[in-house]
């Protein structure tokens, strides 16, 4: 078993077709079948599934792909450190539920690197995602929240796949609409008061439950509701609809833009308020690559939070 042959299976696995992993390796395809079939006699065991849509996973590779990613980021991590500066190519991701202060901080991380190359991925995705992303090292860092509701459940997930939360700051519920919304000069915002209004939220797919909404206070009966996939649909949908959400309350207009507000949830006996806890999740055991720890310090100092120096 080599290092170039962990890294053909990692390419492979994640582009889905031989031809095309063959082109962003630099090999041809007979090369790089012939690699994966001897590391395959030399496992005793079968990787991928080869039809004529593409090629997929065993089961027997999805056990083995984290193993190879941990190794090979291992040996990235090594190269970082040890290796000639000039010929490194920095690699990092990260995936996140929609926070704009995740995005933010990941454009001041890249901006901070000045090398000729490097492989950065930033993924919004729904909750199981940023959980198996981590888990199966596709990424290395994950951005989530917990709160008194779903850190039972969430605990039990991260514990189930090897991975540890890092508390990064606590947040009151905040309800976020644009300017122009009747609601918008409001001190504070009932649950009441937004009845008339549709509430929006990120869909989580078919596995769908309370515990991995991406929104505070999802237990709540709301008579009218739209589901999105992406936060510029979101704000779209905000303007044109008078449509809501509720969030931490940290907005970045560089990014959302300065049409959108954030103004406190306010609670009755019905309704109550709960508590944000935002956190980053990494594999237990693991130490963060340099861009990770840059990538943490950049969030940190957006939050206000921490040593910035």
């Amino acid at each position: 078993m080599t290092l170039q042959q962990l890294n053909y299976i990692i390419t492979i696995a994640e582009i889905g077709s031989m031809n095309r992993a063959a082109e962003k390796l630099y090999v041809s395809q007979p090369s790089l079948t012939s690699a994966v079939k001897e590391l395959e006699r030399e496992l005793g065991i079968t990787l991928f599934n080869r039809t004529g849509r593409g090629i997929t996973l065993t089961a027997e590779g999805a056990d083995f792909l984290p193993y190879a990613r941990q190794v090979y980021i291992q040996y990235l991590n090594l190269m970082e450190k040890y290796g000639r500066a000039e010929k490194r190519k920095q690699k990092f991701g990260v995936s996140c539920q929609h926070y704009s202060f995740a995005v933010k901080a990941f454009v001041e991380m890249v901006k901070s690197y000045d090398v000729a190359q490097y492989e950065f991925a930033l993924r919004e995705c729904k909750t199981l995602n940023v959980i198996s992303d981590v888990a199966s090292m596709r990424s290395e860092i994950g951005i989530l929240y917990m709160s008194d509701y779903n850190r039972k459940a969430i605990a039990k997930l991260l514990h189930s796949n090897g991975l540890g939360f890092h508390h990064l700051i606590n947040c009151n519920a905040y309800v976020y609409l644009w300017k122009g919304h009747p609601l918008a000069g409001r001190a504070s915002i009932s649950f009441c008061d937004l009845k008339p209004y549709p509430c929006l939220s990120f869909e989580q797919g078919d596995d769908s439950s309370f515990y991995l909404a991406e929104e505070i206070l999802s237990t709540n009966e709301y008579p009218r509701s739209i589901k999105t996939t992406d936060r510029a649909t979101s704000l779209n949908l905000m303007t044109g609809l008078n449509g809501y959400t509720l969030c931490s309350g940290i907005i970045c207009e560089e990014l959302n833009g300065s049409d959108f507000i954030a103004v406190p949830y306010e609670a009755d006996s019905n309704n109550p308020n709960s508590i944000m806890e935002i956190g980053y999740i990494v594999r237990n055991n693991s130490v963060l690559s340099s861009v990770g720890e840059r990538y943490i310090l950049e969030i940190k100092r957006y939050l206000g939070i921490g040593d910035p120096a």
